[in-house]
């Protein structure tokens, strides 16, 4: 294929570089003319494992050039990467002067050269940066329609320095976000033959996806790095925790607890995170991750109220009330918090969940309910329909079957869903349907 990427910088440099050592013909284009100097005098612009004898290669086969002009990359090119910066303003926003200079840029000289181009963003860049102001810009200055008459794709890269040329040809994944199949088609065509699973995603999606992992990623630095804190302080060897920590594969490095849904609750998370907090700072030992995982945890309940709230109704139902399925387990479980705040705040309330009776509850649980919400007798039910047939917005905080087969789609009640309903992207389109993260 013929490629133009935009910006020579680690990310630009690398992914021109190694399409061009997979045969693919190259030109390279940025404003700086001592990167296009050095580019196409076989050397790399940037400090990077591999990059320099790659670079040196593929520019004496001819596969890779470099240029500062727009115009002549785009005439011979029919798919574009932009992989300009998005620095971070002084506030902490995104900046996209960059991306909104190219794309005028790139959209005058398609209107200039004729015929399908595809325009590919490699950018990090937050959802809707794409179709809300890039697309507008393109489509002014081509005169055109995206996706009719120019394609347009969203590609994040997960390019680590210092390993970039290996994680390009060793992905661990690929992601697409196409505005048409016809982009996504140029695109995926460009990573034939590499490892990893290839995702064909909407381009909100597809622009998210980089900000989650990198969250992630900062976000277990900071947690291992408070953990040895703390244990260190405690006379522990941390990296012996960790090693154990590590060998879990079904619950800690796992897809386990790492769907949005409600907040956590039950007998043991609250208590072991306050019990560590609570050691870090008799350590004299600052957490602020740790710390915060519980307040954290406190607004996401917050925000189910608010749900119920923003309704204007006073009849509700909630579907649930132990700390997990398939328990009576009720100490500290979040539904109890909610049916709490919500009895507290005048809302007529009935409450379902089949693992609670009082007249079976027994030890800490009946303490829990008789000291924490007294008034649990007259509003539990032993009846989905006498649930639904009193409320005007229902709470779903369970899996249970029984419920879910029960709830009506697209008429009754309104629905609020705390779990993420097995049909709950049908039930998007419903009017009186609201996801708590989705």
């Amino acid at each position: 294929m013929r490629i133009s990427v935009f910006g020579l910088g680690y990310v630009g440099s690398v992914s021109a570089a190694c399409l061009a050592g997979q045969g693919h013909e190259v030109i390279g284009v940025d404003v700086s003319r001592a990167k296009v100097d050095l580019v196409n005098a076989g050397r790399t612009p940037v400090v990077e494992e591999r990059i320099g004898e790659l670079i040196a290669g593929v520019v004496e086969s001819g596969a890779l050039r470099a240029t500062d002009d727009v115009r002549e990359a785009i005439i011979g090119s029919d798919v574009s990467l932009v992989c300009v910066g998005t620095p971070s303003e002084p506030n902490g926003s995104l900046s996209t002067t960059y991306l909104e200079r190219v794309a005028e840029q790139i959209g005058a000289a398609i209107a200039e050269r004729g015929g399908w181009h595809t325009v590919v963003f490699r950018s990090t860049m937050l959802p809707g940066t794409c179709l809300n102001l890039l697309v507008p810009i393109l489509e002014k200055c081509v005169g055109g329609t995206a996706g009719v008459d120019f394609g347009v794709a969203v590609n994040p890269e997960f390019l680590r320095e210092g390993t970039s040329v290996r994680d390009f040809f060793d992905p661990p994944k690929t992601v697409i976000g196409e505005l048409d199949p016809a982009s996504g088609d140029v695109v995926a065509s460009l990573y034939e033959g590499l490892p990893g699973e290839v995702f064909r995603v909407p381009i909100p999606t597809a622009e998210a996806i980089k900000y989650a992992d990198n969250a992630f990623h900062g976000l277990k630095i900071g947690f291992a790095n408070e953990l040895g804190s703390v244990f260190q302080a405690l006379g522990v060897d941390s990296h012996q925790v960790m090693d154990v920590f590590l060998a879990d594969r079904k619950l800690n490095i796992s897809p386990a607890y790492l769907r949005p849904g409600f907040a956590f609750g039950g007998s043991c998370l609250p208590k072991d995170l306050r019990g560590l907090v609570h050691a870090a700072q008799r350590a004299d030992v600052s957490v602020p991750i740790l710390a915060h995982v519980l307040s954290s945890n406190a607004e996401h309940l917050q925000r189910a109220v608010e749900l119920v709230e923003r309704t204007g109704k006073r009849r509700v139902g909630l579907f649930g009330l132990s700390f997990k399925p398939g328990t009576d387990d009720l100490r500290e479980s979040p539904l109890v918090e909610l049916a709490e705040r919500l009895f507290g705040k005048g809302y007529d309330l009935r409450i379902y969940d089949s693992n609670v009776n009082l007249s079976r509850l027994l030890g800490a649980n009946r303490e829990f309910i008789e000291t924490r919400l007294p008034h649990l007798a007259q509003l539990l039910t032993d009846s989905i329909d006498e649930v639904l047939e009193h409320a005007e917005v229902c709470v779903v905080g369970t899996r249970d079957p029984e419920v879910l087969s029960a709830l009506p789609p697209g008429r009754g009640p309104m629905l609020i869903d705390l779990i993420h309903l097995p049909d709950a992207a049908a039930r998007r389109t419903e009017p009186g349907y609201t996801g708590l993260a989705w």
